[in-house]
């Protein structure tokens, strides 16, 4: 798959979660990634050390990046970066919501023990355009 087309699904999950249309707009039309603390979003530009380590995940794992998650933790500060992997047969479970909360595939960065790091499946809550993660 392109950069193209795994854009395009990762701009039908922003719809989904009902994500700040400028936020879409930025990633659709200049690859710019919101990442979001507290449901208040940012660019990921904004932030080389986030921007490259985005990069490198996208690099290295051959998917796209199309929303991040900030949080702080008792075990560490934490990015989720929300991907699209490369293998069209997994798209149908990339993002699916229950209960209220939106769980999306992501590859978690655990900044103070990078050894902590991992794929799997987050929970976020939309609200005002933002997410935040919750589970």
């Amino acid at each position: 798959m392109t950069h193209e087309e795994r854009k395009v699904k990762g701009i039908e999950i922003l719809k989904h979660m009902n994500i700040y249309k400028p936020y879409i707009n930025g990633f659709e039309k200049k690859d710019q990634v919101c990442f979001f603390e507290m449901f208040g979003g940012f660019w990921v530009d904004q932030e080389p050390e986030l921007y490259n380590k985005m990069k490198e995940i996208e690099k290295e794992h051959n998917c796209t990046v199309y929303a991040i998650t900030h949080d702080f933790t008792e075990f560490g500060e934490l990015y989720s970066f929300l991907i699209v992997t490369n293998y069209k047969s997994e798209w149908k479970n990339l993002c699916y919501t229950e209960g209220g909360i939106h769980y999306a595939f992501s590859y978690v960065w655990n900044k103070d023990d990078d050894y902590c790091s991992e794929f799997g499946t987050i929970g976020v809550r939309s609200m005002g355009g933002g997410i935040m993660r919750v589970v």
